[in-house]
């Protein structure tokens, strides 16, 4: 035994150094399977020598544990190290879905979080809160003339100016292309917001070297504040910036717009009555009202104007100086104003079929005499009512719309005259009445206003220019209609001036077309209309000179 001992313990340590060795390169299974091969070649073994052997696998199992331990230790790093990867990833995905990918500026997400808490803070604070909507002018113009390249890293070089501008706590959020929203809060009033308005402009508007190249940019404000007198919400206020922004373009740029409030309600107010506007046309609350036009010498019935009420289910009969007016350059205008021609003229068919023949006349607004097909669409309406002659329609339109484009409203009657259909001139004398354009429009009516009429038994001036309306319809081959006849008096005046044609609260109101026949058949001209002269050239300096009086002596009575 004491021979086989040193042999033993020399292939022993041998053996045992060598997997230590080889352990750092070789697994467990490979550490095995060399400590296998050594024992398979050591067959000679005596008791003594696997007593031996026991007595020495403590140095084995130690080897085995620190292997082990080494590979967790390895482990161990390798999956913090992965933790880590993680960890990096998982922020740059959370800042790029913050944060703008060009400028690094926050996006419309983050904007929105911001404002909100912006929002909450102030009115917990009692302070304010200002809402920036900045786009640059003419953007596109540099992307073109320099590259897309230089824009970016001009919108890059810009989103840190205004960022160096804004204090601790404000945002600058890149909210698309080449716009932005800022975000002051904590503001005392809103007069605090406006050196950093001027300061962004004033930073925007520097010129900026780029590549070489000098780049001069400017920038158009929208600004709107929180809290309010009516409660608004985040989406509210980006809509307000935008329209202050849409503002701000229109009055030339490189500027800042404050959100009118006041102006916004009463936008809003006009939208909600538009919207019970089209209901009402959709639930047939509108009516016509008819006022007859008579000749007040003869007493011949010669016509009657439409006018529109609105039979508001709670309001009741709503008069139509307080609808149309909201109207006027809108596309209702044009519903309305076909839903009044087609009514007209089924009236008219109803009439005819009663035996009664009465003309009808129907206001025309600017906004639907400039549409295109104006003419085809009237064709269209008097298409549904074959019966009924054209020439006992009348369209009125005023003389000051006539006026806007005059070469087209020209084009216009004549075209509609070829259908049959004539046009008056309505309220004239209060546009500019000139000759020319009362030789090129080719209206076949003149209608006097009734302001004229009204005043005229006490304004030598009002019956001066009454005179000089019937003068100018008799020489162009007119006829002359005066709206306003409230009195026998007026009727006298008028007809003394030679004006035969009337309508007003004197012969007739307005009236539902039911009522019509009962008017027709208890109409009668007053006495003095049908016995009144038409005055000489002569007589009307005299006539003008006791009006004068008359006013005289009433002045000269109020003072006394």
């Amino acid at each position: 035994m004491k021979k086989l001992f040193p042999a033993f313990v020399r292939d022993l340590v041998i053996m045992m150094s060598g997997i230590v060795i080889l352990s750092l390169t070789l697994s467990e299974y490979d550490a095995f399977e060399l400590l296998f091969e050594f024992t398979r070649t050591h067959e000679e073994w005596e008791m003594d020598e696997i007593i031996v052997s026991v007595l020495i696998s403590p140095l084995f199992l130690s080897w085995f544990a620190y292997r082990r331990w080494r590979e967790t230790l390895r482990a161990v790093k390798k999956r913090k190290n992965r933790e880590h990867e993680l960890i990096q990833i998982q922020d740059t995905l959370s800042h790029r879905a913050t944060h703008d990918i060009l400028t690094g500026l926050p996006n419309r997400i983050l904007l929105t979080d911001r404002l909100r808490q912006g929002m909450m803070q102030v009115k917990r604070n009692k302070q304010q809160l200002a809402v920036i909507y900045v786009d640059l002018d003419d953007f596109k113009s540099i992307n073109d003339q320099y590259g897309h390249e230089v824009g970016d890293q001009l919108l890059i070089t810009l989103s840190s100016l205004m960022e160096q501008i804004l204090r601790e706590g404000d945002t600058i959020a890149r909210f698309g292309g080449d716009e932005f929203i800022g975000v002051l809060t904590g503001l005392d009033n809103t007069q605090c917001s406006i050196p950093i308005l001027k300061r962004l402009l004033d930073a925007i508007a520097q010129p900026v070297h780029i590549s070489g190249q000098v780049i001069q940019a400017s920038a158009s404000f929208g600004v709107t504040y929180y809290p309010q007198e009516e409660v608004v919400d985040a989406d509210q206020l980006l809509r307000q910036v935008d329209q202050a922004l849409y503002q701000a373009k229109l009055e030339g740029k490189n500027q800042y717009c404050l959100f009118n409030i006041d102006k916004d309600r009463n936008a809003r107010g006009d939208h909600e009555r538009l919207e019970g506007i089209r209901e009402a046309l959709i639930a047939k609350e509108f009516v016509l009202y008819y006022q007859p036009k008579v000749n007040m010498r003869t007493g011949e019935i010669t016509g009657a104007e439409a006018l529109i009420r609105w039979q508001h289910p709670e309001r009741g009969l709503i008069p139509p100086a307080d609808f149309l007016p909201l109207i006027e350059n809108h596309p209702l205008a044009i519903d309305i104003g076909e839903w009044v021609i087609t009514t007209a003229l089924t009236q008219m068919k109803t009439w005819q079929d009663a035996g009664l023949d009465i003309p009808v006349s129907v206001n025309v607004s600017a906004f639907e005499l400039m549409q295109a097909d104006f003419v085809e669409r009237l064709q269209a309406l008097l298409n549904t009512t074959p019966d009924v002659d054209p020439g006992c329609l009348l369209l009125e339109v005023l003389e000051t719309s006539a006026l806007e484009d005059i070469a087209y409203v020209e084009q216009v009657i004549r075209d509609c005259q070829e259908i049959g259909v004539e046009f008056a001139l309505d309220d004239f004398g209060t546009g500019y009445s000139s000759l020319t354009y009362l030789k090129r429009l080719s209206a076949a009516q003149l209608k006097i206003d009734r302001s004229f009429v009204r005043d005229m038994l006490d304004s030598p001036d009002d019956l001066a220019i009454l005179k000089g309306i019937v003068g100018m319809a008799t020489a162009f081959n007119r006829q002359v209609i005066a709206e306003g006849v409230e009195t026998v008096e007026h009727g006298k005046l008028l007809l003394l001036l030679g004006c035969e044609l009337a309508q007003g609260f004197g012969i007739g109101r307005p009236m539902p077309a039911a009522d019509i026949q009962a008017w027709v058949d208890n109409w009668r001209p007053d006495l003095s209309w049908v016995n009144q002269p038409v005055a000489e050239h002569n007589d009307l300096p005299a006539l003008m000179d006791g009006i004068e009086h008359r006013v005289h002596s009433q002045r000269l009575h109020e003072v006394s």
